[in-house]
Formats: structure tokens, C-alpha cells, sequence
């Protein structure tokens, strides 16, 4: 298939899928594949979900869009839930996790303002992703996908990922700080994972300084580590989270969520979107949620992740050039000796989906919904490559 007239931003393997069914994809010569890696976290439900399905083709045959000129009941239902299983008081939607992070940013300049604080700054982290506009691409910690945009935007002070030591020192001498913006685990940055008194202390130390903690839940959230929200594993409630991903299970859709003293920073005229959200997108999310709470999907990735996990571990933990087992529910990072970059290709061969981020990190972030069978075949599989490589 000719790819002359798209420009070319990506690189893209040399397979086509034409169809799926749960964690199973299909290519245009009859192949099938294993999905461990659910469109980076998107497809949390599989492909073809009968129940997104019927939900996407019901609102579409009713109305797709009317504006947010006029009431969107569908956004009003989608709203109450999120905010039933989140504790979060009020949500804005938009279309992509870059446009819920862009309204992050913009809530805290203004709160900063409503503070009095003429140059809001807000604190981001090294290894982040957090999008590619221009002001999430200031946000993100990667240096790689910075380079040629410059200038950059300015108002973001960068620190040592789970650092808390270093975020005090910051809080000591930077009087302009308003907000932290930070991933619960990192998944771009090759799930870098937190310790366990870390947002308890950050969720403290904003406390101290009037700031908002905002968590970045774009990859985390929906279920994947096992609760609904990477925050609820910490017992603490953030000012602001946002989402997307597995919000609309491959529906394109943002939300950005406020609570307490964030959640009426925006007034009518500050913010807004054309597309964000429709009643075709909030029908998808709202099947999403209604899903994985009726099949139990929140504690069924719990106990998928530690299988995973704990597979990993015995097959891989004393194989030389394998440097960390990383996991947190469904979020499994292999961490290499060495750049593995050309292991997607290698796993595509073998009818398996997996990604490397981080140069030397295996990410793996498949379905909620995989069988047992599934889970022990991706161990076995990424294991196999694992060790063939690492020999080669």
C-alpha cells in the first residue's frame, strides 16, 4: 500500500490489520496476532467489544454532534460517572490526552494568577511524557522530542523523577511554583515506577504550599494497575487527573478532572472545545466504564498483572543482560543491558505486539480482558525473544 501522500512523522512496521476480536488481531494476508500492547494502552476492552460496539452504533445512528452551545445529557451522564468512581468534582472533555494535559496547565496558570502569582511555574519530571503540543512537549522530560521545536514554553521547572528531596529544594527556593505535574508511573520513560510513600509526601508537601497536585493518569488510569486510578493504590486524592487512552477504548476522547479548590478555576469563555466531547464519544466511554465494572476488569488486571509479573520473574530474573522486571498491574516493563529496539519486528514474526520505549525497555500494556492461556503465552513468548536476543 502506497504511503507517499502522508507525511512522514512515523515509521511504521509492515503489517496491516484489517479486523480483531478481544486481544486477537488480523492482518491482510490471514495472519493472526497476539496484542500485548492494546494500541499503547488504548484498547483496554480488545477490538470489536460488542458492548462499544453497540454502543458507538446506537449513538450514531441518533446524533453525533450538536456543540456544547446546548446541553449534551450524554456529557452530563459520562461526567457523573467519572466522577463516581474517581471522587473528582467536575470534568472538562476534550479529544486526546495532550489537549486533557493542555487543560492541566492552563487551570493551573490561572489558579497561579487567581493567587496572585504573576509567573506560575508549574513542576514536571525527568523521563515524563505528557504529548506533543508545545506546551505538553515543554512538559515532557525527553530531550530527543524537544529538539527543533525550540522556543519551548516557558513556566516549568524540572526535577529528578521520585525525587522528593529534590521537590523540597525546589519548594525552598522557587516562590513562583503553583502546581506538580506528575505520572503515577511513567510509561513512555519505561514504567519508572514511584515508591509507596511518594504521593502520600508530594500530596503532603503541596498541601504545605498551596499547590495543585495534578496527576497525569492518561496511561495509568482505566483499570490497568488494578484499581481504577494509579492514585487510589496511595490512598490520596490529587487536585486535577487526566485521561484518555482506555477512556473510549480506541474512541478518541480527553477528560480532564478537578476537585476542591481546582475544580471552578475555569469560568465560562476560558477553555473550551469543538469536538470535545460529542455524544458518539461519551457513549463509548460510558460503555467502557459500565464494562469493566460489570466483568470486574479493575481486579481482574490486579490479578492478571501479578501472573505477568511473577513469569517474568522466573524465567527472566537471572538471565544475563536482563537488567529489571518492572510491573504495576498491567503496565510491564523488561529493562535490557543493551538498545533492543528491533525486538517489535522480531515479535511481529512470531504473531505477538509488543513495543520498546526508552531504547531498552520492553513495554508491555496488554487487554484487560486477555485469557490466563493469553497471559502465560505472552510470558513465554516475550521470554523466548528475550533470551534468543540477548544470545544472538
Amino acid at each position: 500500500m502506497s504511503t507517499e501522500h502522508l507525511m512522514t512523522t512515523y515509521n511504521p512496521l509492515a503489517v496491516c490489520f484489517t479486523h480483531g476480536e478481544g486481544a486477537v488481531l488480523h492482518d491482510d494476508h490471514g495472519k493472526t496476532y497476539l496484542d500485548a500492547l492494546s494500541g499503547i494502552a488504548v484498547c483496554g476492552l480488545g477490538h470489536a467489544h460488542p458492548a462499544i460496539t453497540r454502543a458507538i452504533t446506537e449513538q450514531a445512528g441518533k446524533l453525533i454532534h450538536s456543540s456544547n452551545l446546548y446541553c449534551v445529557k450524554r456529557q452530563q451522564e459520562l461526567a457523573d460517572k467519572l466522577a463516581r468512581i474517581s471522587g473528582m468534582d467536575r470534568v472538562f472533555f476534550s479529544n486526546s490526552g495532550a489537549e486533557a494535559n493542555e487543560a492541566a496547565i492552563k487551570l493551573a496558570r490561572l489558579y497561579g494568577h487567581h493567587n496572585k502569582v504573576d509567573n506560575p511555574a508549574i513542576i514536571v519530571f525527568e523521563g515524563s511524557f505528557h504529548g506533543r503540543t508545545l506546551a505538553t512537549l515543554t512538559a515532557t522530560g525527553n530531550r530527543k522530542i524537544q529538539a527543533g521545536f525550540e522556543p519551548l514554553v516557558q513556566g516549568f521547572i524540572r526535577a529528578p523523577y521520585n525525587d522528593m528531596e529534590a521537590l523540597r529544594t525546589i519548594a525552598k527556593n522557587s516562590p513562583n511554583v503553583v502546581a506538580v505535574l506528575i505520572e503515577p508511573a511513567q510509561g513512555e520513560g519505561g514504567i519508572n515506577l514511584l515508591d509507596p510513600d511518594f504521593l502520600p509526601q508530594l500530596r503532603e508537601l503541596c498541601d504545605q504550599h498551596n499547590w495543585l497536585l495534578m496527576l497525569d493518569e492518561i496511561q495509568t488510569g482505566m483499570g490497568r494497575t488494578g484499581q481504577w486510578f494509579a492514585f487510589q493504590h496511595s490512598n490520596i486524592h490529587p487536585d486535577v487527573m487526566t485521561l484518555a487512552k482506555g477512556l473510549g477504548n480506541g474512541f478518541p476522547i480527553g477528560a480532564c478532572l478537578a476537585r476542591g479548590k481546582a475544580a471552578d478555576v475555569f469560568k465560562p469563555g476560558n477553555h473550551g472545545s469543538t469536538f470535545g466531547v460529542n455524544p458518539l464519544a461519551c457513549a463509548a466511554a460510558s460503555a467502557v466504564i459500565d464494562t469493566i465494572e460489570s466483568q470486574k476488569l479493575v481486579a481482574r488486571a490486579a490479578s492478571l498483572g501479578d501472573k505477568l509479573f511473577n513469569g517474568f520473574k522466573e524465567q527472566l530474573a537471572d538471565v544475563t543482560g536482563v537488567k529489571a522486571i518492572r510491573g504495576f498491574g498491567l503496565m510491564i516493563g523488561i529493562e535490557l543491558e543493551r538498545e533492543c529496539t528491533e525486538l517489535p519486528k522480531l515479535a511481529l514474526e512470531r504473531g505477538l505486539l509488543i513495543n520498546v520505549t526508552a531504547g531498552k525497555v520492553i513495554r508491555l500494556l496488554p487487554p484487560l480482558i486477555i485469557s490466563d492461556e493469553q497471559a502465560a503465552r505472552i510470558v513465554n513468548d516475550v521470554s523466548a525473544l528475550v533470551k534468543s536476543f540477548l544470545t544472538s
